[in-house]
This record gives C-alpha cells, sequence and structure tokens, in this order.
C-alpha cells in the first residue's frame, strides 16, 4: 500500500551496531543523516567512537552483556520510534543513490522488505570488479519485525512472512576489510561463531571438510565473482573468506566443546 497522504510523511529511524568503530563510524552516520533519527547501540567501546556518534545527533544507548547480534538488534529495535527502520552497519556508506531511494520509499508510505547490496571496499581499494551476490534485507516497516533470531548472519523473523521483496538498485559502500589486523580478528570471530551455529545444528566438521568448503568458496569469490581482476587487494579478500570457511569446520571439530554463541565483537 501506497502512502496517498503526502502531508503524513513516515519517519525513518537507522539502527547501528558499534563497539570500537572510531575509524569509520563518522562517515557512516554523516552518510544516514537524512533519517528522522540515528539510533547507535554500542557494545563497549573504549575508543571515540561514542564521542563522535553524539556529536553528530546520533542517540545513543550502551549494553555491556554481549550475548549476540540477535539480541544487540532486538535491544536496538526497542528504541527505534520510526515507522521504517534501516539497518546500517558502522563499516558501511550509503550512497547518494541508495538515500535517494530510501527516502522515496518512505515517502510514498509503501509496504515491503527491501533488500541491499554491497560494493565492496578492501584495504583501501573499492573492488570494481568484484560482483558481489550477497543481498541483505535492511529496509522494514517497523510494525512488520517480531524479532531476530541468529547467532551471526542473524534473520528478522516478520509478522507477516510471505511479505514482498524488493532489492534496491544503490548499494552500500561496505568497508569490510580495513586492514590485515582487522580482518585476522574477524577471521577469529566469524569462524568461531560460524562453528557455534553448525555445532547448533549438530553438523559435524573436519580438516577435509573445511578444505572442500574454503576451496569452493575461494572459486567462486575470486574467479566467478572476478574478484581476481582487482588485484592484490581482491585476491585478500578473497583469501580471507575462505579461511573463514576452513576454519569453521576445523573448529566444529577440534573445539566441539568449547564452541560458544556469547564470542563479543570488535576488540
Amino acid at each position: 500500500m501506497i502512502n496517498t497522504d503526502l502531508s503524513i510523511r513516515p519517519r525513518l529511524s537507522i539502527g547501528i551496531l558499534t563497539k570500537n568503530e572510531e575509524r569509520l563510524i563518522g562517515e557512516c552516520i554523516r552518510s544516514a543523516l537524512f533519517a528522522d533519527e540515528i539510533i547507535i547501540l554500542d557494545s563497549g567501546s573504549t575508543d571515540s567512537t561514542l564521542i563522535i556518534a553524539q556529536s553528530l545527533g546520533a542517540k545513543i544507548f550502551v549494553n555491556h552483556d554481549w550475548q549476540g547480534f540477535a539480541v544487540q538488534r532486538n535491544r536496538l529495535l526497542s528504541h527505534a520510534t520510526g515507522d521504517y527502520i534501516f539497518f546500517l552497519d558502522a563499516d558501511e556508506i550509503i550512497t547518494p543513490e541508495l538515500r535517494n531511494e530510501i527516502q522515496a520509499i518512505i515517502t510514498n508510505g509503501e509496504t515491503a522488505v527491501w533488500k541491499v547490496m554491497w560494493t565492496v571496499v578492501a584495504y583501501g581499494h573499492t573492488l570494481r570488479h568484484f560482483s558481489s551476490d550477497t543481498s541483505m534485507e535492511r529496509l522494514f516497516p517497523r510494525k512488520l519485525i517480531d524479532r531476530y533470531e541468529g547467532v551471526v548472519h542473524e534473520e528478522a523473523i516478520l509478522t507477516e512472512p510471505s511479505i514482498t521483496r524488493h532489492v534496491l538498485q544503490g548499494r552500500l559502500l561496505h568497508h569490510s576489510r580495513q586492514s590485515i589486523r582487522a580482518s585476522l580478528e574477524k577471521l577469529t570471530q566469524y569462524s568461531m561463531l560460524g562453528a557455534a551455529k553448525r555445532y547448533a545444528k549438530g553438523k559435524r566438521g573436519g580438516i577435509v571438510r573445511g578444505l572442500l568448503s574454503a576451496n569452493s568458496s575461494f572459486f567462486k569469490t575470486y574467479i566467478i565473482q572476478k574478484g581476481i581482476l582487482d588485484g592484490g587487494a581482491g585476491f585478500l579478500y578473497c583469501y580471507f573468506i575462505a579461511l573463514e570457511c576452513f576454519f569453521r569446520y576445523v573448529a566444529l571439530e577440534y573445539d566441539r566443546e568449547l564452541l560458544t554463541e556469547k564470542i563479543t565483537r570488535g576488540s
């Protein structure tokens, strides 16, 4: 349904989860300033993340007891007052094209769920040839979200599961890999969370499974999705993704009794 009474413009909340994001949080928030409110839910930053966010007018909330991405998103939802909510990660930038699309949807009061795709920025280089096939549900009418579930790559549970989905044409700039050190930290976090998720489903791991998964991932991202055309940055980006796949299954076998969903984000 489209809103025909343009005198009553729906409100937009943009929500961002943070922890020690001072490097990009300013640019991230500035790209979102068209929203009626920007909500930051922080899990214990020790750098200047919150100072920067507050200086740009964001609403700040802090929960130190990290219990996973889904719990944090549910907490963030409880603070949102807009008719629509757009979830933005702290390492993402809304492009002008995407901003214009979002604004048009809000103005018209449309009812659907909208997915967004990435343009990847890795190690200071935009991967112009890499074809990201990742689409994430990010824009929702607030009333449609019942809750979030999931350890990593969490999912919105909707009150109307069969609602229409659209893919926005504008993209997010995703600064996925800002440094080798950050990539190594993310490797640990996502490998262990991915292993915990598979453990909960009763899946098995092992070196062979890890090698098969890693090789398949690297071939897909580096060859099929053309990471090979983006030089050293493209190679590193694809290689780290493959390493996550490998260690996910190795941890599932060798750290099976130590796996937990409560690995904190960031440092």
